[in-house]
């Protein structure tokens, strides 16, 4: 395998991103999923219309993409004066990215998965303690959330504070408002849910590539698989800004100042929208049934796309199954903001959802669900983190 400099991902990208084209008619119409749409109201659940379940649930708006017969099949978006090309907030869905990028890293021989990652950090190293000690914090364990790092999540930051920089996030000091990521258990012993991890496989990625992280992202994901919507950034810029949906909290009030500001990039901090995320899981899916291996090889993705031991997750999501049908999940939870996305790589189907309001976990489920009903998809189990 040789080595990939940033001239050879600008070469993969003119592929990748000409595979997504048109898909054929579906044999229900796309319309379906605005009826029959069961959701929970006050504890009981209800079949209601699209429209009225995010009145119930206070959400102005969803936005989602459908992947079927291996094509996005239907995108469109609802409420607030969304389009399919508005862009929201990611929320975690951005952790799934971030180890795309970094499972492409890998496949470029720039980092390894399961070398002891203070070996590459330069600018900041794990604080060793005696849970580390003989168990060295790797990648393959940031990505599966089973290196034993504390710090699960991160609230953000209203516009107009002061914001740390990546430094201050893994030390925990301020204007940081996070704890310190730490070792808290023996790695490889536990999963817990970490969004700490995913800020020390960024840093591990911008000291080995010596760029910042969201240039990083540009050149290794976003133009190799298409995603001309989508972007790590912490401060969007006056043109976005003014096409960005505004989070909501679960009460329907919108977020001060429309969003908060999320410097944790991997963990939290890409804007996109479902046509660009639901692009990249078509060269997921297409390279995991080896069927392309120019975004990714498929022994790549296959690794990235098996449960690591103790979870249930592989490297960047949860992996189930769908009455014995592997399925790549992945919710996001930001304030205001909350997202989900699905691929069933064998089938070629899949769907994202994202929304601008704090009960957007709850649609998001629930239209997966009413997809799965119309679009002959394997039964679904619990849908994972």
């Amino acid at each position: 395998m040789r080595v990939m400099s940033f001239a050879s991902f600008r070469i993969a990208a003119g592929f990748a991103a000409v595979l997504v084209l048109a898909a054929p008619a579906l044999a229900v119409e796309p319309s379906a999923l605005e009826s029959n749409v069961v959701v929970p109201v006050d504890g009981v659940d209800k079949t209601l219309t699209l429209e009225e379940a995010m009145a119930a649930l206070n959400i102005p708006s969803v936005s989602l993409a459908l992947i079927d017969g291996d094509r996005i099949a239907f995108a469109q978006a609802y409420g607030a004066s969304s389009t399919p090309e508005t862009i929201y907030q990611a929320a975690s869905l951005s952790k799934f990215v971030a180890a795309v990028g970094a499972m492409r890293l890998v496949e470029g021989k720039r980092l390894d998965l399961d070398a002891d990652v203070n070996a590459s950090l330069a600018s900041w190293k794990v604080p060793q303690n005696g849970f580390d000690k003989g168990h060295p914090v790797t990648l393959r364990g940031l990505l599966s959330m089973t290196a034993g790092i504390g710090v699960p999540g991160f609230l953000g930051y209203a516009i107009g504070d002061e914001v740390p920089n990546l430094t201050q996030i893994l030390y925990g000091v301020p204007p940081a408002n996070s704890a310190p990521i730490t070792v808290i258990a023996e790695p490889g012993s536990v999963y817990r849910y970490s969004g700490g991890s995913y800020e020390v496989a960024e840093a591990l990625m911008v000291d080995t590539m010596g760029t910042s992280f969201p240039d990083l992202m540009k050149e290794v994901v976003l133009e190799p698989a298409g995603m001309a919507r989508s972007g790590f950034t912490t401060t969007l810029p006056a043109d976005l800004d003014r096409e960005a949906m505004h989070g909501h909290l679960a009460d329907g009030s919108e977020i001060p100042g429309g969003y908060h500001l999320f410097p944790e990039h991997a963990a939290a901090g890409l804007w996109s929208t479902p046509t660009d995320l639901a692009n990249l899981l078509i060269l997921i899916g297409r390279a995991w049934r080896g069927e392309s291996q120019l975004f990714l090889a498929p022994q790549t993705v296959r690794e990235m796309l098996t449960p690591q031991k103790p979870g249930p997750y592989g490297l960047g999501a949860a992996i189930g199954e769908a009455d014995g049908v592997l399925t790549v999940m992945k919710r996001g939870q930001n304030a205001g903001f909350q997202s989900y996305l699905i691929l069933l790589p064998a089938e070629g189907k899949g769907m994202v959802v994202m929304t601008n309001g704090d009960n957007g976990s709850i649609l998001a489920e629930a239209l997966i669900r009413r997809a799965a009903q119309l679009f002959d998809w394997p039964a679904l189990g619990p849908l994972e983190d």
